[in-house]
């Protein structure tokens, strides 16, 4: 999944300075991989999805000047899901221009079986957000821990495995094993939450 993207609202303040590289570099770092995997789960292309992603990018950096936040009226990622849907119907309207069908009813059974889109598209989305936040708080607690910390957490919380075989494996005590796990969870929930509550502000 792509890196989560936080909407903290400094973040988005930060924006507003187009001189201020940082923030747009960790903007697009965040939401991009959303985007870009997103349009993709939709059938499009690589360089079209990348396409539309640099859209989207480029539709947020023009009018995020103006946005005024309100949480009572939504979310950031909500106002960019919208973006996001509107470039992504822009695009299918034109695909739609510039391709004609042919009327080969050999064409016609195969779109007969091609599945239809999942109805549950914000849900979706939200998912996205979710494994996308959880990876951007791994790669930013990663560094902070040791390796074999780091793998004995990875290994347990999100490979599933058992903390004995883990611990074996990696030459720990099993209850290291879980004091490492329960210690590198404890940072990515602290990151987490820093990031939800600055949403909600």
């Amino acid at each position: 999944m792509p890196e989560a993207p936080p909407t903290r609202l400094s973040l988005l303040i930060r924006l507003r300075d187009f001189q201020d590289h940082q923030a747009w570099a960790q903007f697009v770092e965040l939401y991009a991989p959303l985007i870009y995997g997103y349009v993709r789960q939709r059938r499009l292309q690589d360089a079209d999805a990348a396409d539309l992603t640099h859209a989207c990018l480029r539709q947020v950096a023009a009018h995020v000047g103006s946005l005024e936040y309100d949480p009572r009226r939504g979310t950031f990622r909500g106002w960019l899901f919208t973006i996001v849907q509107n470039k992504l119907r822009d695009f299918r309207d034109h695909s739609q221009r510039l391709c004609q069908g042919s009327g080969d009813s050999q064409v016609q059974r195969l779109l007969e079986n091609q599945a239809a889109p999942e109805p549950d598209e914000v849900g979706e989305w939200e998912r996205e957000y979710r494994s996308g936040l959880f990876a951007w708080a791994a790669e930013q607690v990663r560094p902070q821990v040791q390796p074999a910390t780091w793998q004995a957490f990875w290994q347990t919380a999100v490979e599933g495995k058992p903390g004995k075989e883990v611990a074996k494996k990696l030459g720990l005590t099993v209850a290291a094993v879980y004091l490492a796990k329960s210690r590198v969870m404890a940072r990515l929930r602290t990151l987490i939450l820093e990031v939800q509550e600055e949403e909600q502000a």
